[in-house]
């Protein structure tokens, strides 16, 4: 399970999500348009970003995969979740 998972999974909704693996957004986020033999969204767990907000130790300002519709930063703020970066998350 990656991050698009993670901040898309609805048990999660309202809290803030700490990820501790040492480096996120490298691979962007994936198209809402890629599903899977019984038609549900393959790389999300949901239509929807459901933390409250997201702490990482290194962000990746440069995403590269050939799946990615766009970059982490953008989606978390076109959803306006806040996020932060820089913290020992160990």
């Amino acid at each position: 399970v990656g991050y698009p998972e993670a901040l898309s999974d609805p048990s999660y909704r309202g809290q803030i999500l700490v990820l501790t693996y040492p480096l996120i957004g490298n691979y962007g986020v994936p198209g809402h348009n890629i599903f899977d033999e019984l038609g549900l969204p393959k790389n999300f767990e949901s239509d929807g970003i459901h933390i409250s907000g997201l702490v990482v130790s290194s962000y990746s300002h440069d995403h590269s995969h050939w799946a990615s519709n766009g970059p982490l930063g953008e989606w978390l703020a076109d959803n306006n979740i806040p996020g932060i970066f820089g913290v020992d998350t160990r």
